[in-house]
């Protein structure tokens, strides 16, 4: 039987911070952010951490799931922002969860996160190693923010989503991943020694649109399937641009795309989980549907999966 998503949470902090609030200290403009990016609005975590953006999001993944805490048997983190070194995030929230001696891991793949987690815990699944997986991607994407850098100031959020994965029933779930990197891009996008974010935004825009496209085409071959059969896409809330060249690679209608970017801005590891959440509540993801999540991120990565979707 194939692994698959059975339950999903995520979590957004309280502070919104709006487009026209950047205005008061940056020199931009609503119409800029919104005309280059698709970003309108982000949310900012004032007074939490990573590790408790992760834990809201996994409670709420795991009542999602109809299980208990103590039946995870791994826990997979993606992040680039942990509370610290270490201990990892994963152990941090595994503690809150009060579940005793399973796995627990961070795994770092910037904005691919979310997919190369899922990805791994398929593995587990499907070898029957674990019944049940967590699977968190988050970031505090505002501690490593230059506030100053207009480029990249304005792009990001926080906020964390989580993902149960087991074993569903035939035919559905997880049906092809792929995973990439270019480690020769890494210097377009990086931490820099003041721990901001650095971007070379022209270099990593051409890289995104053709990866993102490339990405998910080849997770239909991979599938045995073709654009036609693809429901639903899923794509990394990065710039609505980037997504749109996505959308038109697979020729489908705007109305098959999630499109939450104006909510949260790009939100790093939790953007596809989060956009999850909200469409699946709004009705646009149903069972049997063929769903294609697609990301990019810095290393640079890529990552995207073919599901079809269900229990």
């Amino acid at each position: 039987m194939n692994a698959g998503i059975i339950g999903m949470g995520k979590y957004i902090p309280e502070k919104a911070l709006s487009n026209s609030e950047i205005e008061q200290f940056l020199d931009t403009s609503d119409e800029w952010i919104r005309s280059r990016t698709g970003i309108g609005n982000r949310y900012i975590a004032e007074n939490e951490e990573t590790s408790d953006l992760a834990y809201k999001a996994a409670q709420q993944a795991i009542q999602n799931a109809g299980i208990t805490a103590d039946e995870v048997g791994l826990i997979i983190v993606a992040t680039v922002t942990q509370d610290q070194n270490f201990p990892s995030v994963a152990c941090q929230i595994q503690e809150r969860l009060g579940i005793s001696g399973c796995g627990a891991m961070d795994i770092s793949a910037a904005c691919s996160g979310f997919i190369y987690g899922t990805a791994i815990a398929k593995q587990f699944i499907e070898s029957n190693s674990y019944e049940y997986i967590l699977v968190v991607g988050v970031e505090k994407l505002s501690k490593i923010t230059d506030w100053k850098d207009r480029n990249t100031a304005v792009l990001f959020g926080d906020g964390a989503s989580a993902a149960v994965i087991g074993k569903v029933s035939e035919g559905r779930g997880i049906l092809a991943y792929e995973l990439g990197a270019d480690g020769t891009g890494g210097k377009h996008l990086y931490l820099n020694p003041e721990n901001h974010i650095s971007m070379n935004g022209r270099e990593v825009f051409k890289f995104a649109v053709r990866q993102m496209g490339e990405s998910a085409v080849n997770v239909l071959e991979k599938a045995g399937l073709t654009k036609g059969d693809v429901d639903y896409l899923v794509p990394h809330q990065a710039n609505i641009r980037i997504m749109e060249a996505a959308r038109e690679r697979l020729g489908l209608p705007e109305e098959k795309m999630s499109k939450t970017i104006q909510k949260y801005g790009n939100t790093s590891a939790a953007s596809i989980g989060i956009s999850i959440v909200d469409d699946l509540a709004e009705g646009k993801i149903k069972d049997d549907d063929i769903v294609v999540l697609v990301g990019f991120g810095g290393g640079l990565t890529w990552g995207a999966l073919a599901l079809k979707w269900g229990k």
